[in-house]
């Protein structure tokens, strides 16, 4: 079972996994872009989503007001008619999923991954951001 498998099924897992960081720095990357890109520029920002969801997430009304920050992007799912507003964070080491008719406000944040609290497990570095 690789990392991205682990991760994905809810395991302990190995953020270091050279898998998991491209996949991290790519969405970063997209998400940099996006945020840096004119509101009104909508084919751009349509190109750019549809590349960091990695799935046909939806022919409907879909915007992330920037900014929008996510780890992975493959893990979000949206239905139609989407609407975030500014500073949405999504931390996708798990699928998190917005039906249809979907409305977030501002400065919201979705986050599935679990930082150890105890000492032990973080020393063995496991789960830990590069």
């Amino acid at each position: 079972m690789t990392e991205k498998e682990k991760m994905i099924a809810g395991k302990v897992y190995n953020s270091r996994d050279s898998e998991l960081v491209a996949a991290l720095n790519k969405s970063k990357s997209l998400c940099r872009q996006y945020n840096n890109l004119d509101f009104s520029n909508v084919a751009a920002r349509k190109v750019i989503i549809d590349e960091l969801l990695q799935e046909e997430h939806n022919d409907g009304y879909c915007v992330f007001t920037p900014p929008f920050w996510c780890d992975y992007g493959f893990n979000v799912k949206v239905g139609k008619n989407f609407y975030s507003n500014h500073n949405l964070v999504i931390l996708d080491c798990a699928e998190v999923t917005f039906g249809d008719n979907v409305f977030v406000g501002p400065n919201c944040g979705f986050y599935t991954r679990l930082l150890y609290t105890s000492p032990s497990p973080r020393d063995r570095s496991v789960s830990r951001m590069p």
